[in-house]
């Protein structure tokens, strides 16, 4: 049991910081007592006050004896919406908001499917490079990426951890027009769960971009993992009909400096 208790822990303190950081309290923005949670989701008190405390660390809950837990709006690390019908404008602005921390930065042959997607040319590399983003100070993205050593050697290494990567290729003269994403469910693996701060095996938002310039050629391969309780996806959506069939539809992304927002814990 000692070695299954800690993962409860973990368990609960997860389901609890999503409760907190999507608003889902009572009236008084107040937990319920530590029984009834404990009877909630099925673990013991013990279980339930080591969750707190560990919410209580991050300056997100203040517990006050004979008064009960209170949720505090301006403790720990706020999560970012991102409009997902913009993505593009919207990594822009992201960047600017946020710090990095630049892992990795070297050039290297890209595996058979990323220079199939990327239409290199044979035995092209590209320059690799992997940072972690942090919001408040707090890791809640890491970041992959793969872009034609063509266009890589336009920028330093300094400058990737300095600006955002589209601006970057927008500088050396590359005309971005459109891009292709994925997004999925993956488990950390131990190097990005020790980026990020979680446990191996946590949850986390996986997204995998394309980004191509005008004339085709792809520019950047992206393979994006986030925090879910630090980081969502947004979408705007109206119901359509045509030829009779009614549809969900994409409403358009509204002036580029709304497209980040900070919702409170």
């Amino acid at each position: 049991m000692a070695g299954v208790e800690p993962s409860k822990t973990r368990q609960v303190y997860l389901v609890l910081r999503d409760r907190i950081a999507g608003g889902r309290l009572d009236d008084q923005g107040t937990l319920p007592p530590e029984q009834a949670l404990a009877a909630e989701y099925g673990v013991s008190r013990v279980t339930v006050r080591r969750a707190l405390a560990e919410l209580e660390q991050e300056g997100l809950i203040a517990r006050r004896r004979g008064a009960g837990t209170f949720v505090l709006g301006a403790g720990g690390a706020k999560p970012i919406v991102a409009d997902f019908s913009d993505v593009l404008a919207n990594l822009v602005a992201m960047g600017r908001e946020t710090a990095v921390r630049l892992l990795a930065f070297d050039y290297r042959e890209p595996s058979a499917a990323i220079a199939s997607t990327l239409k290199l040319n044979a035995g092209e590399k590209t320059q690799f490079s992997v940072r972690v983003r942090l919001i408040d100070g707090q890791p809640f993205s890491h970041l992959t990426t793969h872009v034609p050593q063509r266009i890589g050697v336009t920028y330093t290494e300094a400058d990737l951890a300095a600006r955002p990567l589209l601006s970057l290729l927008e500088r050396s003269g590359v005309q971005i027009e459109r891009a292709t994403q994925e997004v999925t469910a993956v488990l950390a693996t131990p190097d990005v769960a020790a980026a990020l701060d979680v446990e191996v095996g946590s949850a986390l938002l996986g997204t995998t971009r394309t980004v191509f310039a005008a004339d085709g050629s792809g520019v950047e391969h992206l393979s994006a993992l986030y925090r879910p309780d630090r980081y969502a996806l947004h979408m705007e959506m109206v119901r359509t009909e045509a030829a009779g069939v009614r549809r969900w539809a994409t409403v358009l992304a509204p002036a580029a400096g709304d497209r980040i927002t900070k919702k409170a814990s």
